[in-house]
């Protein structure tokens, strides 16, 4: 099996939502946080369909700088680019169906992710049954704080700092 954290940045909270930064990270119990991915992605996207919220971006303006500067990263890809380099790393070594995809809702990263899959017409390098939700691990094991990596909303970074947190739950992943 192919756990991988995932965490995105978005524009929006809808499921539709544009994507400003994909971060990931493979993680096992054997190897802990091993192998990471992020990529920028170009806004406004150039693709129909992707949505942006005033609200989510009056929420950005409130961030941190570090953070905000994923608005400015000039290595920024379009959608697609950054959807396709994403399946091509989390497939890299295994199979869709060996991946599980962990998100921090079970309504939010693994949806929009989905989503975004689907508006631009690529196939998602998961299959659905497969989706995890680091969200309800988290709120089921309180005891287990969670120590922050790098930059807060920082999308690789977060990705990195959830899966390091939901391994020190001592949770076999299967």
């Amino acid at each position: 099996m192919t756990h991988i954290m995932v965490d995105l940045e978005t524009l929006s909270t809808n499921n539709n939502a544009a994507i400003l930064a994909i971060g990931a990270v493979k993680f096992s119990n054997e190897d802990k946080a091993y192998d990471k991915f992020y990529k920028v992605v170009k806004t406004p996207p150039e693709v129909e369909g992707f949505h942006i919220s005033s609200d989510t971006l009056d929420w950005w303006s409130k961030q941190s700088e570090e953070a905000r500067r994923v608005f400015e990263d000039p290595t920024a890809a379009p959608i697609e680019e950054a959807l396709v380099s994403f399946a091509t790393w989390a497939l890299n070594g295994t199979n869709k169906k060996d991946i599980r995809l962990w998100g921090n809702g079970a309504s939010f990263d693994n949806v929009i992710l989905s989503s975004a899959y689907q508006l631009c017409n690529l196939s998602q390098p998961w299959i659905y049954w497969n989706d995890r939700c680091y969200r309800t691990m988290k709120n089921l094991n309180r005891t287990v704080g969670l120590t922050r990596i790098g930059t807060h909303h920082n999308a690789v970074h977060d990705a990195e700092s959830q899966a390091v947190h939901l391994l020190a739950m001592e949770i076999p992943l299967a």
